[in-house]
C-alpha cells in the first residue's frame, strides 16, 4: 500500500488549516502544511504530493472579494504547476474559502487555471455571515471521488459569500456534487436550509474527472462523533459525516 502525501496550502488569513491537516492525518495521509510562498519559490513542489487542499478561512482578508487575491496568485504564479498536477492525476479539494479560490482562479468548473471563470460565489442573500449546520444531499450521478459511497451529510457552514451564481448555460453543464436540503432531504429547501441563496441549492461542485472538488460546508469540522451539536443525544458513531470525504481521497490516491 503506497504512502499518500497531502499538502494543505495556507496564506495570510487561512484559519482552518490545522483541522484539515488533522483530518487527513486521521485518514492515513502524510500531511504537510505549506505557505503559498513556499510553493511559488519551489521550496515545496506540488509534484511531491497526490492531494492538494485549499482550506477555509479569509485569505488576505477577503479583500476585493472572497478568495480573489489568493486566486490571482494561483492563476498567475502557480498556474502551470497546478495544471500539471491535475494532468498527472492529482486530487484537489477546496473547502469554503478554497471553493471561492478555485472558481475565481478558473480551476473550477473546468480544469485549467488559465480559463475565464464561468461561475462565482457572491454575498449571501441574507446579507450577513451565516454560521450554522446544514443538511446536504449527494448527487449519486456525480463523478466525484471524494463523495463515493455517501448519500447524505450533516455539516457546518461559516461564510459570508457562499452563493453560487452562474449563467443558465454554465449552470446546466456543472457537475454538481452537493445540494443544500431540508432535514427530510428535499433539495427545494429555502432559507435557512440553504444558508446563502445559492442557485439550484448548490453546495459543492467538481470537474469532469471528479478529482477536483470544492464545497462550502466544512467536513473537517465533523470527523468525530462528539463534534455533532447534539452528540450527547444521538447514538454513538465511530466517525462524523465529514470523515469519509478524507478517507475516500486517501484511498483513491493510494493507487497513484
Amino acid at each position: 500500500m503506497s504512502q499518500v502525501r497531502a499538502v494543505i496550502m495556507r496564506a495570510p488569513g487561512t484559519n482552518c488549516d490545522a483541522e484539515t491537516v488533522f483530518a487527513f492525518q486521521q485518514a492515513g495521509a502524510v500531511v504537510d502544511s505549506a505557505h503559498i510562498n513556499q510553493l511559488i519559490r519551489h521550496e515545496k513542489r506540488l509534484s511531491d504530493y497526490q492531494i492538494m487542499v485549499i482550506p477555509g478561512g479569509f485569505t488576505y482578508g477577503d479583500d476585493i472579494a472572497a478568495g480573489k487575491v489568493l486566486a490571482n496568485e494561483l492563476r498567475l504564479k502557480l498556474g502551470e504547476d497546478i495544471l500539471r498536477f491535475i494532468e498527472d492525476g492529482g486530487l484537489i479539494l477546496g473547502i469554503c474559502n478554497g471553493f471561492q479560490v478555485l472558481v475565481k482562479a478558473g480551476i473550477l468548473p473546468g480544469s485549467s487555471p488559465a480559463s475565464q471563470p464561468l461561475i462565482t460565489l457572491s454575498s449571501n442573500d441574507s446579507g450577513k455571515f451565516e454560521c450554522r449546520w446544514v443538511h446536504l444531499g449527494v448527487n449519486s450521478q456525480s463523478p466525484c471521488i471524494f463523495t463515493r459511497g455517501i448519500n447524505r451529510l450533516y455539516l457546518p457552514v461559516a461564510h459570508g459569500e457562499g452563493k453560487v451564481v452562474a449563467d443558465p448555460e454554465t449552470l446546466s453543464d456543472l457537475n454538481v456534487v452537493l445540494y443544500y436540503t431540508d432535514e427530510h432531504g428535499s433539495s427545494n429547501a429555502g432559507y435557512p436550509d440553504n444558508p446563502n441563496g445559492s442557485v439550484g441549492n448548490i453546495a459543492g461542485i467538481c470537474d469532469a474527472s471528479g478529482r477536483v472538488f470544492a464545497l462550502m460546508p466544512h467536513p473537517e469540522r465533523y470527523i468525530r462523533h462528539t463534534q455533532h451539536p447534539q452528540w450527547t443525544r444521538l447514538k454513538k458513531e465511530e466517525y462524523g459525516d465529514g470523515f469519509q470525504i478524507f478517507q475516500n481521497a486517501v484511498k483513491w490516491a493510494q493507487g497513484l
